[in-house]
């Protein structure tokens, strides 16, 4: 499975906003530069991130981006399907019909296995413990799932 820049940058977004939680909106500018995003991109992702209700945006001087629920709430699945809908790695998972093969399709059966470990460990896997993982490795640590 290969993970949509989209959905990377947005996961890193929230990351950083959600470490930041509490001290106020962020520039989308600070983040950006932090995250190694193109601003214009970040910009776009934070406006569908707000639209999807996990980021909260202020305009103007004081204005910027906080994360509009808490990061135990947001998992890695929610965020996925909100940016790029399925992860599905094949077509024929979600839409069945889109094949005439799908019925009587082995490998089908061995793909919605993986669809479904994917979608378990996404839906498994918030923002806040992508944060932790984060500052164990920051820290030194050895983060084990």
């Amino acid at each position: 499975m290969r993970v949509p820049m989209k959905v990377d940058y947005g996961v890193r977004a929230l990351v950083d906003l959600a470490e930041r939680l509490g001290e106020g909106p962020v520039q989308a500018s600070e983040v950006a530069a932090r995250q190694n995003v193109p601003e214009p991109y970040l910009d776009q992702l934070l406006t569908t991130l707000q639209k999807f209700g996990f980021v909260r945006s202020r305009r103007g001087p004081q204005g910027g981006h906080t994360l509009a629920r808490a990061p135990e709430e947001v998992t890695l699945g929610m965020v996925f399907a909100s940016l790029e809908g399925t992860a599905a790695p094949l077509e024929c998972i979600d839409e069945p019909g889109e094949c005439s093969l799908s019925d009587t399709c082995a490998q089908r059966d061995v793909w919605r296995t993986v669809d479904e470990a994917v979608q378990s460990l996404l839906s498994a896997t918030s923002i806040a413990d992508l944060m932790t993982r984060q500052r164990q490795r920051v820290s030194g640590g050895v983060y084990q799932i």
